[in-house]
Formats: structure tokens, sequence, C-alpha cells
């Protein structure tokens, strides 16, 4: 990948760093703020803890997220962004675009992705269940 794409993809991350740590701080200090509610009727602070937990756990997928953006920014730094760590080809720049996370070509990951449905397929069937 030339340089000029290697500085748009970078500046992509970087931005998207930004704006995901901007966030993780706001639900933070949000968070703190409303941590002493009184709330005598159960509903409503059941209403409260469930609201809590959705966002907690949408918070921690942004965390993940979070990591791989990092780790796709050391891939710049290092030369192997843009390069499948399967089978070692390079990666399309419109899959880099909708995902520059990304560390596997279409090709690998779709198989991948067959490996996994055909696995949880297998761990039902020998539970005798239906697959989740």
């Amino acid at each position: 990948m030339d340089e000029e794409k290697l500085l748009f993809f970078k500046g992509l991350l970087e931005g998207r760093l930004h704006a995901l740590l901007e966030e993780a701080g706001k639900t933070c200090q949000d968070m703190r703020q409303n941590q002493n509610g009184d709330f005598p009727d159960p509903t409503d602070r059941a209403a409260l803890e469930s609201d809590r937990n959705f966002l907690l756990r949408i918070k921690d997928r942004e965390r993940k997220l979070i990591t791989k953006v990092k780790e796709a920014l050391d891939r710049i730094e290092t030369g192997t962004f843009g390069i499948c760590e399967s089978c070692g080809k390079p990666i399309s720049e419109k899959r880099l675009m909708v995902r520059p996370v990304t560390t596997q070509c279409i090709d690998c990951k779709t198989e991948e992705e067959k490996r996994e449905r055909l696995e949880r397929l297998r761990k039902a069937k020998a539970r005798g269940g239906f697959p989740a």
C-alpha cells in the first residue's frame, strides 16, 4: 500500500480512536454523576439498572474496538497494515474502508466464519439441541 493511502487510514483510525475515547470519558463522568439516585420505587431502580447494564455492554464493545484500532495503528507503524494475517495477501481497500481494523481478507474471513458455524452446529448436535 502506498504512503498516501497509509496516511489516509492512519488519520481515519486516529479520528475514530479520538471519538471513542472522548465518548468513553463522557460516559464515565455521567455514570459517576448519576450514581447516587434515590429511587423509592423498585421499578424505577430496576429500569435504571437495566439501562446501566445495557450501556455497559455497549461500552464494553467500544472498549474492544479501541483495542482493535490501536492494534491497526501499530500495524501501520510496523508495515503490516492491509496484509491478511491468514494468507499474507493484500486486503482490498474496499474492505479496509468499511472495516479498517480488519486483519483478514474477505476470503479468509468468510472461511473462518464458515468453520465457526460448523463448530457451533457440531457442538449443538452433540448436546442434542439447536445452535445458539
